[in-house]
């Protein structure tokens, strides 16, 4: 059972947070739905890519120290302001700018990252609405005997098909709203402690099939055998920009999940757990992906190529293609679910303190709100692949709504929300509130976090800014 407690007052302020506020019935519970929010579709094949084409191994260690700098101390901070505030990010934020007398602005950083799941879940529900039909396509063996140019054809019709598209990503928003709209304990909790699990089964049996395969081994030279020479300043950015946008920071969400951390769950353990799992899931991926298209002779490609038509292809071409294919996609299908719920809880849970409204009304408010957003993307992709409304702009020339979507949020809004939460905490919010939430047993340690937040982290975040931009 999810255990309800009374929020004590927080700094001698008067306490005007929720009285009854559910929380995560353990630090697994928790741990489990953070990395859910963290492993998505960009672990499946972002990662695996680009640790491949940066020096293998050389940017694996570079991205765990940038893990260390940038994604831990951020996540740290985000969630250490959603338990001390216990609410939506938005009113968490000012609850705490009003206890410790700060200016009522610092409410924006709360309001945007909000704003930022809101817009990535509208996109990101209709790229998953992709891997749940791709789940049928499988299943019906479509892919079997299919040549490049099959393969090419199925996911372009798909793509050119807005009906299609449209009750792929309305099925996909339907799963999600009512995960969500069944509560902290009987909905999500009770969802991610089933979904991981099958997650976590799913890739070890892809890994496992691979490895049966001659090809396993070039597999693991392609993503760990280390090439300095390919090691670049761009690729130490891509690094730290990956380090970033992995842990699902400057959008809300680890603030929303915060807000139901008990008190006497450790925020760093909490946060360092979660991101080695995530790392520890994107490596399983590249393992299990990379040998299967080596052992059927084609090229590793980026982005959704690789899933939607280079990986189909191989999975067409092998014995057991069909099954495993299947629950490839149906682990595709999972990691967008455990992501999407995620994305749409600091909306929910900002509507369910309004008065009047329940939490069945803010799900169904914000999940329909976000399904006809994605209408937008879904146009874009097709009819409307030739509208770019901001075209006026040189920087946004040629940019659908879609490409307008991603650029925002992963360029402009989430960079922007993590700098300000490593500032708030690191700079402005009271240091006796945060010895107390961290509670990292000695003054040195907490003195080294704070240091690494006040300065390093804000640095490596503003330069990867500024390189994004240019």
């Amino acid at each position: 059972m999810t255990e309800l407690v009374q929020n004590p007052p927080l700094d001698g302020a008067a306490d005007d947070t929720r009285k009854d506020h559910p929380l995560w019935s353990s630090r697994l519970a928790f741990i489990l739905a953070a990395s859910g929010s963290a492993v998505g579709l960009g672990n499946i094949w972002k990662f695996p890519y680009i640790t491949s084409e940066n020096g293998g191994g050389a940017f694996v260690l570079v991205y765990l120290f940038c893990i260390a700098l940038i994604g831990i101390p951020i996540m740290i901070a985000e969630v250490m302001i959603g338990r001390r505030g216990g609410r939506s990010p938005l009113n968490s934020m000012r609850q705490l700018a009003q206890r410790d007398g700060l200016s009522r602005r610092w409410v924006w950083i709360g309001g945007m990252g909000m704003l930022a799941s809101f817009l990535i879940l509208s996109f990101y529900s209709v790229i998953g609405g992709w891997a749940l039909s791709y789940v049928g396509n499988s299943a019906g063996g479509l892919f079997v005997g299919a040549d490049t140019e099959t393969i090419g054809a199925m996911f372009g019709n798909l793509l050119s098909d807005p009906y299609t598209l449209l009750l792929w990503h309305s099925v996909f928003m339907v799963l999600v709203i009512m995960i969500v709209a069944r509560g902290l304990s009987s909905g999500m909790e009770k969802a991610i402690n089933i979904l991981m699990p099958v997650l976590f089964a799913l890739i070890l049996v892809m890994v496992g099939y691979a490895m049966s395969t001659d090809s396993f081994g070039a597999g693991v030279s392609f993503l760990f055998e280390p090439d300095f020479s390919k090691l670049t300043t761009e690729g130490v950015l891509t690094a730290l920009g990956h380090a970033f946008f992995t842990l699902s920071l400057g959008m809300g969400v680890m603030m929303a999940y915060g807000s139901y951390l008990p008190k006497k769950v450790s925020i760093v353990k909490t946060a360092v757990t979660v991101s080695v799992v995530d790392t520890l899931v994107a490596l399983l991926a590249g393992l299990a992906i990379f040998p299967l298209v080596f052992a059927n002779g084609l090229e590793a490609g980026a982005g959704p190529g690789l899933i939607f038509q280079t990986l189909p292809l191989a999975f067409g071409q092998m014995s057991g293609g069909v099954l495993f294919g299947t629950l490839f996609f149906v682990l595709l299908v999972v990691a967008a679910v455990t992501s999407a719920i995620s994305l749409l809880e600091p909306v929910v849970e900002w509507f369910e303190e309004q008065k009047g409204i329940s939490r069945l009304g803010g799900t169904l408010i914000g999940g329909l709100s976000i399904w006809a957003l994605g209408i937008l993307t879904i146009l874009s992709l097709n009819v409307w692949s030739d509208v770019h409304p901001l075209g006026m702009f040189e920087r946004f020339e040629g940019k659908t709504f879609f490409d307008l979507f991603d650029y925002v949020t992963a360029n402009l809004m989430m960079p922007l929300g993590g700098l300000a939460i490593a500032i708030f905490v690191g700079w402005f919010m009271s240091k006796q509130a945060g010895e107390n939430e961290l509670d990292m047993g000695n003054g040195l340690a907490y003195n080294l976090f704070m240091f690494v937040l006040r300065f390093i982290t804000p640095t490596a975040v503003l330069v990867v800014f500024i390189y994004n931009l240019l």
